[in-house]
């Protein structure tokens, strides 16, 4: 039985990765397993979201606001930082200093198999083109993974509609609308997008994104 894959998001830019309304509540799991330090303590915990500055785990401790942590990482480093925010079993840590995400990118590449090997689910903010039939349509790329990517913005295709999506830098296969949200929707792609593609991609980007 092939293993289900980490839907674990790892977010691009200087922003902080607290929940919103867009993919991090629908997603189930499974999520990248760790551990959190708490008080001369280790307790196991899941990561939902990680960017440069933070986390956001799933844990069944119950620490302050302010309080000292540490998170364990894939690349066996143990940032420390301070609780920002609990909220029903999830906890928000703001680190002391800023992690580098591509070694963290590459770490989690280089533990798996190479014929298993898929980029982690990625969340971002930069324009993108979005063409359906003879329409060309500004949106937001909000995140993007190897399977598929979400876009935002007014007058989205509906369910069903192939499209071709356009980000500068980065060559993305066409695909289909499977899912559509107010102004989200998410396209799953017909072809998967190669990690030695999206890893080039990010680290230029990584530097533009917008706060």
């Amino acid at each position: 039985m092939t293993e289900a894959l980490s839907v674990t998001t790892v977010v691009v830019g200087d922003r902080l990765p607290w929940p919103d309304d867009g993919s991090s509540a629908a997603a189930k799991g499974p999520f990248d397993e760790s551990a959190i330090y708490h008080s001369g303590a280790k307790h196991p915990c899941e990561i939902r979201k990680i960017s440069a500055l933070g986390v956001t785990v799933a844990s069944q401790i119950a620490p302050a606001l302010g309080d000292k942590v540490m998170v364990e990482l894939a690349t066996g480093q143990r940032p420390a930082g301070k609780i920002a925010w609990s909220d029903g079993g999830e906890l928000g840590v703001r680190f002391d200093d800023s992690i580098d995400v591509i070694a963290l990118l590459n770490r989690k590449l280089v533990s798996q198999t190479p014929e298993r090997r898929t980029m982690p689910r990625l969340e971002v903010r930069c324009l993108a083109h979005l063409k359906c039939g003879e329409n060309f349509l500004p949106g937001m790329l909000r995140n993007i993974s190897s399977g598929g990517v979400q876009l935002e913005g007014t007058d989205m295709p509906a369910v069903g509609a192939y499209v071709s999506v356009f980000v500068e830098g980065l060559n993305i296969p066409s695909g289909e609308v499977i899912w559509s949200k107010g102004e989200l929707i998410g396209i799953e792609l017909l072809e998967e997008l190669s990690w030695t593609s999206i890893i080039p991609w990010v680290r230029g980007t990584v530097r533009k994104v917008p706060e």
